[in-house]
């Protein structure tokens, strides 16, 4: 079978393997979607962090199940896609249900090899039924359950006033799910295309450009002098993080969903003054990949807003690099097996 491989930072390089036998527990995939996310992006251009090389990229995958155990409502055939976190089931993280933390936690993709191929395999007890969704839709599942994980996370509540740094798919993602909470939802990004479509197809009425001097004045207007409630970072960017601790109100709650190498600092006098709430939002839950597939079933949430570019498997390595220029416009880009 054929897999694309990120050899080192910059290079991709296809390669024949054999296809991957299943063993005990485990199910085999035929891949027929891959999404683009933001950890694959910077895995080429090397600043993600917890990585290694090569790496086979890729987790945000829908396909069909060739072979498996026999597992309560699946059959042989059937469209799914799987939970990418592979977890231990004995740590204490574990044990208490955040599974989307483990202390030995791999991720496809990141920790081990993930989906830019045409089979694999994952445990079994992963698998996620595809209730009807289609290709396209069941690919968007993990991403979109990032987001909705840091909502719930956040314990954001009606009528409260959200902050979300960065308008990249998992961002975008934030903003669905806080507005289907009732919350008020600000954008806030340096990309114009982004901003946009998130004014034309998610009907967010306040949208800031990050890069203008007075961006922290429109939010304080916007939000009457308090402030949000919640400020949400999904850039991973040090700047923007730094930036966020700034526009928390009192009493409110900062959520770290994107994530980068180095330290975060700020000011731990005004951070106390304000009595904020600092919390990070890793991964998702099974409980986040079915609200996520239950929003799309009800038309809560459109999958297909978000894919605005599209490509064959053997063309991914000449097209990928163009997917980091900001002026492409990418939100999704899928890759069809």
């Amino acid at each position: 079978m054929k897999s694309l491989i990120c050899i080192t930072p910059g290079k991709l390089e296809y390669r024949e393997q054999n296809t991957p036998l299943p063993g005990a527990g485990q199910a085999l995939l035929k891949t027929r979607r891959i999404g683009i996310c933001g950890t694959d992006l910077h895995a080429f251009e090397g600043t993600q962090p917890y990585f290694t090389y090569p790496r086979i990229l890729g987790h945000e995958l829908a396909a069909e199940l060739v072979e498996g155990p026999a597992t309560d409502g699946f059959s042989i055939g059937d469209p799914v896609t799987f939970i990418p976190y592979f977890n231990c089931g004995i740590c204490i993280a574990c044990r208490n249900g955040k599974t989307n933390c483990c202390e030995t936690l791999k991720v496809a993709g990141v920790h081990i090899d993930g989906g830019m191929v045409e089979y694999l395999t994952v445990p079994a007890n992963l698998l996620v039924k595809g209730n009807g969704l289609d290709y396209d839709a069941l690919a968007l599942v993990e991403p979109l359950a990032i987001g909705a994980h840091a909502v719930r996370r956040a314990n954001i509540e009606e009528n409260e006033c959200i902050l979300v740094i960065g308008a990249g798919p998992i961002g975008i993602g934030i903003m669905e799910f806080a507005a289907i909470k009732g919350a008020r939802v600000i954008a806030l990004d340096t990309n114009e295309i982004r901003l946009a479509f998130c004014r034309n197809h998610l009907s967010i009425q306040y949208t800031i450009n990050a890069s203008l001097a007075d961006a922290g004045a429109q939010i304080k207007e916007i939000t009457n002098g308090n402030w949000p409630d919640v400020v949400i970072d999904a850039t991973g960017n040090v700047s923007a993080i730094t930036k966020g601790f700034n526009y928390i109100s009192h009493g409110g709650r900062y959520i770290l969903v994107g994530l980068q190498k180095g330290d975060v600092c700020f000011s731990h006098p005004e951070f106390h003054r304000r009595e904020a709430t600092l919390m990070s939002s890793r991964n998702a839950t099974r409980q986040d990949f079915e609200f996520v597939i239950h929003c799309i079933l009800n038309k809560k949430i459109k999958p297909a807003n978000y894919i605005t570019h599209r490509t064959a498997f053997d063309k991914v390595k000449d097209e990928f690099a163009s997917w980091l220029n900001p002026a492409s416009g990418v939100i999704k880009a899928i890759v069809e097996m």
